[in-house]
């Protein structure tokens, strides 16, 4: 059997008519018979918010009685069928059990267990959204299948296991029915639940289909498809109907929304092509991520990524000598930090974090932990206020002319970096947060509208 895994981002699954529309697409395709659903819009903010420090008794009911009215709001448009109420009930239970928990004793495995608890919520209602339809449906529980090491708030997915663990008990029972599960979340091989860092889902709907060998994956969000750059940036921004997995990895990796960075790894591995539609306008077509593309243009996109983070080390000891950028290396890989761009100089080394990979509680990169360490062998200046303008396409650096169409559109601005070289597929400029917008929209203009 072909098959397809959707995944339905949280304004897709927002509220019930959201739901029923999702739905009808699921239903539209036979070969649809695996559904990844992330929490109900504001949900995880929500849940974030109650694994904060600083929240207080008040605030913590607040918040809970915000969850279990966007839930029961749903709940309510199904009729409340007894075993989706129960299943609610418990669900939201938990979620009062876990935030008391924390407010006496912090546990990042707690924190893990109470963000997960949306996702689980959704799985259920959606599952019943779609038996209304006449439809056999049952909502699997992801962390029977999905196993993660135990590093929560950024859990490793553990690809081998998952293969096995997936044909084994998920798709026996795909050729009954439709099977809604939760994206975002895992569990450790002790069973505890961890989460793969804030926009995980689609990373799990990739690694399901990954496991099950599945023909497609359909990510369903609130635009139609891949643009140019973001149109509320740019107004002449256009849909890209088709794009290569390398262009897609660097777009996701340089700030297109409408993908988590990690997705398109396992799709890649597995030459699994990629769907990206609007849930709110299926008609209205998308993005097909594919191997192999008819058209391959020099400038395929700008993309853009705010709030970035430039890390300058100072020290003489890199002056003609060895192990310098090792040692750096090293620290940041132990404290579990990505490098994304990079330039050095004789004595000078600048870096940007990636920050796509904070952990799911939202907690910083930069602790006080790793800047000590780095402050024992380099001088540590940090500047935020950043943002990474990226240009996509394909023959960057080979093609003439590239440089001086970019640096005459930069010619007014301030740029603190330039990456360029690495790979054929972009060309990366550092720039303050407040000239970002204008960077990107005069970028679109020179590159894509002639102007």
């Amino acid at each position: 059997m072909s098959l397809v895994v959707a995944k339905f981002g949280g304004t897709s699954v927002a509220d019930y008519n959201a739901m029923n529309r999702c739905a009808d697409i699921v239903l539209a395709n036979p070969h649809c018979r695996l559904v990844v659903v992330s929490a109900s819009s504001g949900v995880t903010n929500l849940l974030v918010e109650l694994t904060q420090e600083s929240i207080n008794d008040d605030g913590r009911l607040q918040r809970l009685k915000q969850i279990a009215q966007i839930q029961y709001a749903i709940l309510d448009k199904l009729g409340r069928p007894n075993d989706v109420a129960a299943a609610l009930d418990k669900l939201l239970s938990r979620m009062s059990v876990l935030s008391d928990a924390l407010a006496s004793q912090r546990s990042k495995a707690t924190m893990d267990e109470l963000l997960s608890l949306g996702e689980q919520c959704s799985s259920a209602l959606f599952s019943a959204v779609i038996r209304e339809k006449g439809v056999n449906s049952s909502a699997f529980d992801v962390r029977r299948v999905l196993r993660t090491d135990s590093h929560f708030g950024r859990a490793e997915p553990q690809v081998d296991q998952i293969a096995i663990l997936a044909r084994d008990y998920l798709q026996p029972l795909l050729a009954e029915q439709v099977i809604v599960t939760q994206g975002f979340i895992g569990a450790d091989e002790a069973g505890q639940t961890t989460t793969l860092g804030r926009g995980g889902s689609d990373y799990s709907a990739a690694l399901l289909a990954e496991a099950l060998r599945a023909s497609a994956v359909e990510i369903w969000t609130d635009v139609a498809g891949i643009y140019t750059t973001d149109p509320r940036l740019a107004p002449n921004a256009f849909p890209i109907a088709e794009i290569s997995f390398n262009e897609a990895a660097e777009m996701a990796t340089f700030g297109a929304k409408v993908l988590h960075p990690a997705t398109i790894l396992p799709a890649v591995r597995q030459q699994i092509q990629v769907f990206v539609g609007s849930s709110k306008e299926p008609e209205k077509g998308g993005t097909w991520i594919r191997h192999q593309v008819e058209d391959a243009p020099v400038f395929r996109a700008v993309a853009l990524r705010r709030d970035q983070t430039l890390l300058n080390l100072h020290s003489l000891q890199m002056l003609h000598a060895q192990g310098f950028l090792a040692e750096t290396f090293a620290t940041l890989a132990r404290h579990k930090i990505s490098v994304d761009l990079i330039t050095t100089s004789e004595v000078n080394v600048s870096l940007t974090l990636d920050k796509t990979g904070s952990d799911s509680s939202g907690q910083g990169l930069l602790s006080e932990a790793l800047l000590q360490e780095l402050s024992q062998h380099c001088r540590v200046r940090v500047e935020d206020g950043l943002a990474l303008v990226a240009i996509i396409g394909n023959r960057i650096a080979t093609t003439p002319g590239i440089c001086r169409r970019v640096f005459e559109v930069l010619e007014p601005h301030n740029v603190r970096m330039i990456c360029q070289g690495a790979s054929p597929h972009n060309l990366c400029v550092l720039v303050t947060e407040s000239e970002a917008a204008q960077v990107v929209k005069s970028l679109h203009q020179n590159l894509f509208e002639g102007a």
